[in-house]
């Protein structure tokens, strides 16, 4: 059997290095002459109104370009970028267009001729990707003759990391990622995602890390300068190599597991062939998991402040996307209600699987699987339910006042605001530089 080759490159200048990347990987091989390239970059947030640490979140403006150029060298003019950016309102278009502004893909647009998407504008197919796993899918990708896959290196807190499998999430619809976080364990988030690239035209991964990211895959995570660029026409090895480079077993990843094992792979990595840099050389240790105590029931942080009263159950894989994003206001709401007086015995449950624990005064079900899942349970003695699919802010916000947290109004009324705090970390570092999220 051939080996699949990684090109694993440090980035060190604009162009050349990609061109580098992509030319020890043979990355353009399967490349066919006046191809329909579709590009998938990862915007995984966007937040438009107010800055926030893009380092190590998203995909950066320069590789985009880098990749454009490259493929004009090779005769492709028609080219598509489309991503499916999430925001706290379903309906919501203004925030990709936006993205698409501020990253300056209207400037390429302009510039080389391309196309962008956002991709819930767009077209979705029903597509089975494995026996019993129906999504619908982005229509323009599915009928593309080549994808140019570009993730981050970065890791992820329900899926260890976040690379090339994983960025094709955010070419679904939502109810189709709503569907990925599923209870069934048979068919849980891990396995739904190793099944992401089983239909897609022939891809090149390039896997961006120039910036790298720590308990991602989000602005709360912790970024580093990283200079590296992975490259594979083969996108589970591109990934498996990066797992690596996060120093991160590959196969300590649920979802990579079940990749290699579908596709029969060696789980020794021996039928990978890695050209250009070492990986144990540039291999740094990058967390991904956020910890946990009392039986992980209220984050490490909470319990050494002393928080008490309240059981704050760990998030798992069946929390969705939506869901997700509360998880973080409904904890940064409890920390600044916290005035040294223990909560009234109060349990906060998320995803779908979570069961109330007798004895609690107060049961907080955020979202409406958790509503449906436990609205009859007899253990629950006060019922507090965030419902809606997703759920709004008002709603909880009304939901922290009935359970007696007295959250400073100024949180929910500056939500918008709130990711530019994170910006301090690295406020006055010179290697984290705004101008590669630009276009120049």
């Amino acid at each position: 059997m051939s080996k699949s080759i990684v090109s694993v490159v440090n980035y060190e200048e604009p162009i050349e290095s990609v061109r580098k990347s992509i030319n020890l990987a043979n990355g353009f091989e399967h490349l066919p002459s006046n191809a329909k390239v579709f590009i998938k970059p990862n915007i995984v947030y966007w937040n438009r109104h107010c800055d926030y640490p893009k380092w190590g979140v998203i995909t950066t403006s320069r590789v985009i370009e880098d990749i454009i150029i490259l493929l004009k060298e090779q005769g492709i003019d028609d080219i598509t970028i489309g991503e499916g950016i999430v925001s706290e309102d379903p309906k919501d278009t203004e925030t990709a267009k936006n993205a698409f502004e501020k990253l300056g893909y209207n400037l390429l647009i302009e510039r080389y001729g391309i196309k962008v998407f956002n991709i819930f504008e767009r077209p979705f197919e029903k597509i089975e990707l494995a026996e019993g796993l129906t999504l619908k899918m982005n229509s323009d990708m599915l009928h593309s003759d080549f994808l140019v896959d570009l993730p981050v290196l970065k890791t992820h807190a329900q899926c260890v990391v976040s690379l090339g499998l994983k960025n094709l999430k955010g070419l679904i619809n939502i109810a189709s990622r709503k569907k990925m976080h599923s209870a069934d364990p048979g068919q849980n988030l891990h396995y739904n995602v190793a099944q992401l690239a089983n239909k897609i035209p022939p891809c090149l991964n390039i896997i961006d890390g120039i910036y790298t990211l720590e308990r991602g895959p989000s602005f709360d995570g912790k970024a580093h300068r990283s200079n590296i660029l992975i490259a594979s026409t083969d996108i589970l090895s591109a990934d498996l190599v990066g797992a690596m480079l996060l120093d991160i077993d590959p196969l300590a990843v649920p979802h990579l597991l079940q990749a290699v094992k579908d596709r029969k792979r060696s789980l020794d990595l021996s039928d990978i062939d890695i050209k250009g840099e070492k990986v144990e050389d540039l291999a740094s240790p990058h967390e991904w998991d956020y910890i946990y105590a009392d039986n992980n029931t209220l984050p490490l942080p909470y319990q050494r402040a002393g928080i008490s009263g309240i059981k704050y159950h760990k998030y798992d894989e069946t929390m969705c996307t939506y869901c997700s994003g509360l998880n973080g206001i409904l904890l940064s709401g409890i920390k600044m209600a916290w005035k040294g007086i223990p909560y009234d015995n109060i349990e906060v449950l998320t995803g779908k699987v979570m069961k109330p624990t007798p004895g609690m005064n107060k049961t907080i079900l955020v979202g409406q699987c958790m509503y449906n899942a436990n609205k009859e349970d007899p253990n629950i003695n006060e019922m507090i339910a965030v419902k809606g699919c997703p759920p709004s802010t008002e709603e909880l916000e009304t939901a922290l006042k009935q359970a007696g947290i007295k959250v400073p109004s100024y949180l929910f009324k500056n939500l918008d605001k709130a990711p530019m705090l994170f910006m301090g970390k690295y406020q006055d570092k010179p290697e984290f530089e705004e101008s590669f999220y630009q276009i120049q």
